[in-house]
C-alpha cells in the first residue's frame, strides 16, 4: 500500500490506498490545537505537528493489521507558515507562525512599498513580496537570536518532511510565500531574499519535480515501517489537490472553496496570465506553469453570514440555513452583497472590513441577507475567472472544500460557468493525502467526481441579472483597487 499524508491547518490527515487500484484502504484524521487572539496572533506547536503525525500512523497501523506492506509515502502541507528550526537536528526553536498571522503585517507594508509593483511583478509574477520577508524583519526585531546561521528558516511541509527523510526540501509556492523565489527563473533568488539581509541558503533548497527520498532508518523503526522506502513531496495542498482532479478533464479548474476560496489551473502553452497575487509555479504535471489564484472571499465570510444572521450555534445555523434556501436560492431583485471581509474598506482603506450590502429596503430580511451572501460569493468567483473561460483556458470547473457540499453553492456555481461542465469531488476530504500520491502513479491520485446539475432552483434570466448587478456594484465601489483585478489572459506574443 501507499500512505499519503495531508497536514492542513487545523487538521493532520493520513491515508493508506492501493497503489493498482487507487482504492483507500483507510483514512486517519487528527485535529491540530491553534493558539490565537485577537491581535492576529496565530501559532501551533510543530511539536502537536509531530505527534499527530505518530499517532495517526500508529493509529492507521492497527486498523490495517501492520504497515510492512507499504511500499511508498507522499507529503502535501498548508504553505505559508514559518518554523525557525535546527538545520542538523531539525528540532524547532519556536512555535510555528501560521500562514495568516498578522503581526508582520506593518513590516510587509514597509517592504511592499520600498519597490514599486512593476519591481515584484517582473520577479514573482505577483504585485507584492512574500509575507515571509516582512516575518524575518519581524523576528529580527522581537528574535534576532532565532536567526542564526546554525538555524533554518521552513514551512510546515518542509520540517515535517525532514522528519521524515533528514532532508530538507521545500516547494516553489512555500518558497515563493517566504519571498525568496523567482517565478521567471523558478530558482532561489539572492537579490529577494538580500531584502531581508539573509541568504538562500537561510531556507530549504527547492523540491525538483517529483523528488523522492528513502524514509528515515529512525522513522522507520518507530512507526513499523519498511526502511529505505521512498518518499515524494513535499508539495503544497493545493498542487495535491489540483492533482486529485487534474484528470476529470484536459484543462480543469480546480476551486477549493474552504477558509480561502482558491482556483487552481495550468496555462496552456502560448497563453499567459497575469493577477495581483497569482502563485505561478512549475506544475507538477508537465512544462506549463500551474496557477493558484486565492480570491479575496471565502467561508470566512460564509461563517460570519451563518453565525451572525442565522444562528449563532454552528449547529444550528446548519440546519436553519437549509430552510433559508429550501424558498429561494437567489437574493431579491437589486439585493447585492460583496464578500471581502477581510479588505480594507473601499472608503477608508485604513480601516479593515471591505465587505458590505446594497439594495436593502424595509421588506429586506435576514434570509435575503444570507442569500445574497452566497450569490456574491459565487458571483465573485464567476468574476475573477471569466476571462479564463471565455478564452477557453479552462474547460471544466472541479469543486471541493466545505462550501462545495452545500446544494445553493453547486446550483448556482453549476449556472454561472455556462457550458463548462461542473464536478464535485466526492471524497475531498481524502484529496490532498490521495493527490500527494500522484508521483507513484496518476490512477492513485484520481479522486471520484460527480457532475453537478444546477436544477430549475436557480432561474437562468434571475441570475444574469443578479451577476450584472454585482459587476456594477464592483465596478463603483473597487474598480480602482488593485487587489480586486480579474484574472487576465493574452495570447503570447510570437517572437
Amino acid at each position: 500500500m501507499l500512505i499519503g499524508i495531508d497536514l492542513g491547518t487545523t487538521a493532520l490527515k493520513v491515508a493508506a490506498f492501493d497503489p493498482k487500484t487507487g482504492k483507500m484502504l483507510h483514512g486517519v484524521e487528527k485535529r491540530l490545537p491553534l493558539e490565537l487572539d485577537s491581535d492576529g496572533w496565530r501559532e501551533q506547536s510543530p511539536a502537536a505537528v509531530v505527534r499527530a503525525l505518530r499517532s495517526a500512523i500508529g493509529q492507521l497501523g492497527k486498523t490495517l493489521g501492520g504497515l510492512k506492506k507499504v511500499t511508498g509515502m507522499a507529503l502535501a502541507a498548508q504553505g505559508g507558515s514559518t518554523i525557525i528550526a535546527d538545520r542538523e537536528t531539525g528540532d524547532a526553536h519556536a512555535p510555528m507562525i501560521l500562514w495568516n498571522d498578522a503581526r508582520a503585517f506593518s513590516q510587509f507594508q514597509e517592504l511592499a512599498a520600498s519597490k514599486p509593483a512593476r519591481y515584484w511583478r517582473t520577479r514573482t509574477l505577483r504585485d507584492e513580496p512574500g509575507m515571509g520577508l516582512a516575518r524575518i524583519a519581524w523576528l529580527r526585531e522581537h528574535a534576532p537570536e532565532l536567526l542564526d546561521d546554525c538555524n533554518l528558516y521552513v514551512g510546515a511541509g518542509e520540517y515535517v518532511y525532514h522528519h521524515l527523510t533528514g532532508l530538507w526540501r521545500q516547494d516553489a509556492c512555500n518558497a515563493m510565500q517566504i519571498g525568496c523565489y523567482d517565478a521567471r527563473t523558478q530558482s532561489l533568488s539572492k537579490e529577494l531574499a538580500a531584502l531581508a539581509d539573509i541568504s538562500t541558503g537561510f531556507v530549504a533548497p527547492l523540491r525538483q519535480g517529483h523528488e523522492f527520498h528513502p524514509l528515515s532508518s529512525a522513522v522507520a523503526k518507530l512507526f513499523g515501517l519498511p526502511e529505505g522506502i521512498p518518499v515524494a513531496g513535499p508539495y503544497m495542498d493545493h498542487e495535491a489537490g489540483f492533482l486529485a482532479a487534474s484528470h476529470v478533464s484536459e484543462r480543469p479548474l480546480q476551486c477549493s472553496l474552504g477558509t480561502a476560496w482558491v482556483g487552481n489551473f495550468c496555462l496552456p502553452e502560448g497563453i499567459q496570465g497575469a493577477a495581483p497575487f497569482q502563485f505561478a509555479i512549475p506544475s507538477p504535471k508537465g512544462s506549463e506553469p500551474l496557477i493558484i489564484m486565492p480570491l479575496l472571499t471565502g467561508n470566512v465570510t460564509w461563517d460570519w453570514a451563518l453565525s451572525t444572521l442565522v444562528d449563532g450555534n454552528t449547529e444550528e445555523a446548519l440546519k436553519k440555513q437549509q430552510v433559508v434556501f429550501k424558498s429561494a436560492v437567489l437574493p431579491p431583485e437589486g439585493l447585492v452583497a460583496l464578500p471581502w471581509l477581510n479588505r480594507p474598506n473601499a472608503l477608508h482603506p485604513e480601516l479593515l472590513g471591505g465587505a458590505c450590502f446594497l439594495g436593502m429596503g424595509p421588506s429586506t430580511t435576514r434570509d435575503d441577507l444570507v442569500r445574497a451572501t452566497v450569490a456574491g460569493m459565487c458571483y465573485e468567483l464567476a468574476r475573477v475567472f471569466a476571462e479564463v473561460m471565455a478564452t477557453g483556458t479552462i474547460d471544466s470547473v472541479v469543486l471541493s472544500g466545505g462550501a462545495s457540499k452545500g446544494i445553493q453553492f453547486q446550483q448556482i456555481i453549476g449556472r454561472l460557468f455556462g457550458d463548462s461542465p461542473v464536478f464535485q469531488i466526492e471524497d475531498e476530504s481524502w484529496m490532498g493525502t490521495r493527490g500527494a500520491l500522484h508521483a507513484f502513479g496518476a490512477h492513485v491520485a484520481k479522486a471520484k467526481v460527480r457532475r453537478v446539475r444546477p436544477g430549475r432552483a436557480v432561474h437562468g434570466d434571475a441570475l444574469s441579472q443578479g451577476y450584472i448587478g454585482y459587476l456594477e456594484a464592483f465596478e463603483r465601489l473597487y474598480s480602482d483597487v488593485t487587489a480586486g483585478q480579474a484574472y487576465a489572459v493574452k495570447r503570447k506574443a510570437i517572437g
